[in-house]
């Protein structure tokens, strides 16, 4: 059943095509049709080639930890709910920011930097939450972090400390967001992976409901 009329649907995924921006050295996405019905075949059917970290996606525990959950594994409903988006362009530190925030019934919380702001460009460097803030928000009963860039670490970042600090505290990754149109405030969140068997991560497509 669509929302009511009062209701607007977000998507806040970004687009995926031969020009995203992808990690440097990272496998760049492509899209081919296989069959054409121009050439005679009875349906167009395509086949798509690609690094499962392209434009908005989910990191698996897997990513950064060999003994942890594969994108698979990952429980679907973690990725529908309520959402708080929390603007914390400018911001030095994330912390006060969300401080004022209730997470009992919210326990998903996505940050809009605006430190991607153009999709078919890889930014040269991100801002990144500080060490502390996983924990924080982990006693405070959050889940799931989105951030709006390609990581929640540093770009040059090899210890991927803050990957290692929200997966200790139990919390899921997105990345790679669009929320440069969004105000702050709480929605209902949806992006949910898809079931790749084995995978370190899956693209989402990740759309926030308006409140009524």
């Amino acid at each position: 059943m669509p929302p009511s009329p009062d209701r607007r649907v977000l998507d806040i995924s970004r687009p995926v095509g031969a020009d995203t921006a992808v990690w440097p050295g990272d496998v760049p996405f492509t899209f081919d049709l296989a069959g054409r019905k121009a050439a005679g075949a009875s349906a167009n059917v395509g086949a798509i080639s690609g690094s499962v970290h392209t434009a908005t996606h989910c990191d698996a525990p897997f990513h950064f930890d060999d003994a942890g959950e594969t994108v698979d594994r990952l429980r679907p409903e973690l990725f529908l709910g309520p959402a708080w988006v929390v603007d914390v362009r400018g911001a030095s530190a994330w912390q006060p920011r969300v401080e004022a925030l209730g997470f009992s019934a919210t326990p998903r919380v996505l940050f809009r930097t605006g430190g991607w702001p153009d999709t078919a460009r890889f930014p040269a460097a991100i801002p990144v939450m500080e060490p502390t803030l996983p924990g924080w928000l982990a006693a405070r009963g959050v889940f799931l972090i989105g951030v709006d860039v390609p990581s929640v670490d540093a770009l040059d970042s090899e210890a991927l400390d803050n990957h290692h600090a929200l997966g200790r505290a139990g919390i899921l990754i997105v990345e790679g967001l669009w929320l440069d149109d969004v105000p702050p405030g709480r929605y209902e969140f949806a992006g949910l992976p898809l079931k790749l068997v084995g995978a370190d991560a899956s693209p989402l497509r990740a759309v926030l409901v308006s409140p009524a």
